[in-house]
């Protein structure tokens, strides 16, 4: 029941913070790549880059995966892989990566239990750990312009699966910004304005417009 003196100035227990949380890369592959038809695999590219970058920028555990790397689906992607150099990627045979054991150990010894989940194709691939985690009470925030399926429709239906088991739509541009929150957050003010310039389209043009002609910190 609603008790307007319980209203403060304060947050939700829902939103996702640098803490709480650990994002998981699933099969972001040559081989998915040629498959994806659900959109411009260009802004796919850039979203995963961007969503890595903003993992990056807020120490968020990354958990990066691939399925039949050396037998047909080819190495992770080079750009999400410059972003963690040096960091395990977890080969699998299981399409669904949510039955692969060293998966599943990597995200528990984070202790989070918010899953920022990004793959392809989102119809396999992602559906099945999404669908997997959350029966097994995680909380699933599936990013889904880092995310592509083999056609529009593909993408839409396993999307809306996911939405009807508990999952929550998200962007990456939310996810950056939704870490960041307070613009007073200085020590990660400068990482987030460097990935929206490189990452954020107009608004990272913007961006750099306001830094330039009103001064460095004009964006937030």
């Amino acid at each position: 029941m609603f008790d307007v003196n319980q209203v403060h100035a304060g947050p939700s227990g829902d939103l996702l913070t640098p803490d709480n949380s650990v994002m998981v890369f699933v099969d972001h592959q040559p081989q998915m790549f040629f498959g994806v038809g659900s959109g411009d695999r260009t802004a796919v590219i850039n979203a995963t880059v961007g969503l890595a970058k903003a993992a990056r920028a807020f120490d968020v555990p990354a958990v990066l995966t691939t399925v039949a790397a050396e037998s047909f689906s080819g190495p992770i992607l080079p750009q999400l892989a410059e972003v963690f150099p040096g960091h395990e990627v977890i080969d699998r045979t299981s399409m669904n990566a949510w039955e692969d054991e060293a998966l599943v150990e990597a995200v528990k010894v984070t202790g989070r239990r918010k899953i920022i989940l990004s793959g392809l194709w989102t119809e396999v691939c992602l559906v099945l750990p999404a669908l997997s985690a959350l029966e097994q009470g995680y909380e699933v925030y599936v990013v889904s312009d880092a995310s592509g399926g083999v056609s529009p429709a593909a993408h839409e239906h396993a999307v809306q699966r996911m939405l009807a088991a508990g999952a929550v739509p998200v962007t990456w541009i939310q996810v950056l910004l939704e870490l960041q929150r307070d613009w007073a957050r200085e020590e990660t003010y400068g990482a987030v304005m460097e990935v929206v310039k490189e990452h954020a389209g107009a608004y990272g043009m913007g961006v750099v417009y306001a830094q330039a002609v009103i001064g460095a910190h004009a964006a937030g």
